[in-house]
């Protein structure tokens, strides 16, 4: 469990972060979370099931809602303590973190503020998944040999992060997954993504979404599609030209100065507007006891 906390100033809000497949939380949102902080923000992580320092089989998914289940357990824990009530409550993940958070928002339709959602895994991109006979294939073989890293995929890390230095890192980690997607993980990622991909319309919450033009691991053509079919009134697409799939860490330096720039904008933006609304409420009421003190 990972919390990182603004020095001498109350947060502007909380932000819980869903890390990507095969990443742990404090290598893949260190960087993330510093900048959040700076602009004022409490950050919050931890490492799923089958990844980082957390328990299980390093890069095993048996169940993905699982997952969803223990990052709702944690995230609502903290916010419902006393002292963080009052606090907007956002959801931020890449990849299968934004697949995550999307799966969070559907769990608690009206609980969460918002969501910042880099590259999700709406949709695997086509570069990267297997045909429908060979997925079939999979599924099947996934039943008897669930943890066999036989998933015919490109190496990842080569595709998602764009930075050299950040590739190293990555490769050096011995808390991050490498290797084949095991069977029965690759089966739970194309089952969510394709439920994900039908369901775009159910989305509710104000979200921004971020993706890479030349995304070669997400679909970004389906983060245009969840922006164009999501019910929520408050909604920002962003499609950045040039950069790759890990736009909150694995981009080079002045990408990461843009795209982060946008997202803080964007949360200011609905903490300002919170603000504005509490002010408002507390002006109106005020002039309620003042008139009936009359």
């Amino acid at each position: 469990m990972k919390r990182w906390v603004p020095e001498n100033v109350e947060p502007k809000a909380l932000i819980f972060l869903c890390h990507g497949y095969a990443m742990e939380c404090s290598i893949s949102m260190r960087g993330c979370a510093s900048r959040l902080v700076k602009a004022g923000y409490e950050v919050h992580g931890i490492d799923c099931e089958g990844h980082g320092k957390s328990s299980g089989l390093l890069g095993l998914i048996s169940e993905f809602d699982d997952l969803v289940d223990d990052l709702s357990e944690h995230f609502t824990n903290i916010s419902e303590r006393k002292e963080n009530r009052k606090k907007m409550r956002i959801l931020m993940g890449e990849s299968m973190g934004g697949a995550m958070v999307l799966r969070l928002h559907r769990k608690k339709p009206d609980f969460w503020d918002g969501a910042v959602l880099i590259a999700p895994m709406c949709k695997i991109a086509d570069e990267t998944r297997p045909s429908p006979l060979v997925i079939t294939l999979l599924t099947s073989l996934a039943r008897i040999i669930p943890t066999w890293k036989l998933t015919p995929t490109p190496d990842i890390v080569d595709i998602a992060f764009r930075d050299p230095q950040v590739v190293k890192e990555v490769r050096s980690n011995p808390y991050t997954y490498k290797g084949r997607p095991r069977l029965q993980t690759a089966s739970q990622l194309y089952k969510v993504s394709t439920d994900l991909e039908k369901r775009l319309e159910e989305v509710s919450l104000p979200f921004i979404v971020l993706h890479g033009e030349d995304d070669k691991v997400t679909d970004p053509s389906v983060s245009k599609v969840l922006y164009e079919s999501a019910r929520s009134t408050d909604k920002t697409f962003k499609l950045y030209p040039g950069m790759w799939h890990s736009l909150s860490y694995g981009e080079l330096p002045e990408n990461l100065d843009t795209v982060y720039t946008d997202i803080v904008k964007w949360l200011d933006d609905r903490f300002f507007a919170k603000l504005e609304e509490q002010q408002k409420f507390a002006n109106d009421y005020n002039v309620l006891e003042n008139s009936s003190t009359k």
